[in-house]
């Protein structure tokens, strides 16, 4: 077969080609490099909207919300009752509350701010406790003195305060003893509120202090009911825990401090 002859029409098609081929693969280029540009710089620093920020986490009478917090043991933990916490934050609902979030845990009046929230209805009134004449409680001069309680349950100490791993004593028993309020006090907390500790009862008492019973059987007092030192409060259970046994803490200001400090010796 004879050689196909090159003509100049051949020549110049072939360069035509040529030249649109690398046209096509430059502008194929181009779209690549305008696909893969680098993503807008988006300015994270501000604060995410819904959260408060201010005041510092660091002000004298606020709390910032961290994850597995409720509003219950943030009440434990500053030594307030949580429906007070809920009315100086206008928090219409207690299980809302946001990591991050700010809390007032004084009264406003307390660091000397004027109150922005609106009137507190019936449901959330913070009154003061009502400590019947003559009961060994109203006689507490000021919170640096010995605060006087009895033996919540009279089983043994099973378990002793540490501050870094046991916020409190443990006293064994048997499923339904008894478990007596250890000084007369004002209920803030009762249910199986704050995970760990099954049916809990806390008690708020004049001066600062507050007493927590932790993993009983079932409860026999309701929040805002007043009680009576020796009161019965509860039957000691297992809830939360893996034996019968009653948590006991006593808590001033808000921090744990060492039960057998305050109890009478046996």
């Amino acid at each position: 077969m004879n050689e196909m002859v090159k003509t100049p029409n051949f020549w110049r098609r072939v360069a035509f080609l040529t030249l649109l081929g690398s046209a096509v693969l430059l502008a194929s280029a181009c779209s690549t490099r305008r696909v893969t540009a680098p993503a807008p710089v988006v300015d994270r620093s501000k604060p995410v909207s819904g959260v408060k920020r201010e005041p510092s986490q660091d002000a004298p009478g606020f709390y910032t919300v961290r994850a597995g917090d409720t509003l219950y043991r943030i009440g434990v933990e500053t030594g307030q009752a949580w429906r007070d916490l809920q009315l100086w934050n206008a928090i219409n609902d207690p299980n809302t509350i946001e990591v991050g979030q700010v809390l007032r845990v004084v009264p406003p009046t307390a660091v000397g701010v004027a109150a922005a929230t609106p009137s507190p209805s019936p449901s959330v009134v913070s009154r003061p406790l009502e400590i019947p004449p003559g009961s060994p409680s109203a006689a507490l001069p000021n919170p640096s003195t010995d605060f006087a309680v009895v033996w919540p349950a009279s089983g043994p100490v099973t378990a002793a305060f540490d501050e870094a791993k046991n916020k409190g004593i443990s006293i064994s028993g048997k499923a339904g003893d008894p478990v007596v309020a250890a000084a007369d006090g004002r209920v803030v907390v009762s249910g199986a509120v704050i995970r760990g500790l099954g049916n809990l009862v806390v008690l708020q008492h004049p001066n600062g202090f507050l007493t927590a019973y932790a993993h009983n059987q079932s409860l026999l007092v309701k929040e805002d009911q007043t009680v009576r030192q020796g009161q019965k409060i509860a039957t000691m259970g297992s809830s939360d825990s893996d034996t019968v046994r009653l948590h006991f803490e006593v808590r001033r200001q808000g921090k744990p401090v060492d039960p057998m400090a305050f109890l009478p010796k046996r």
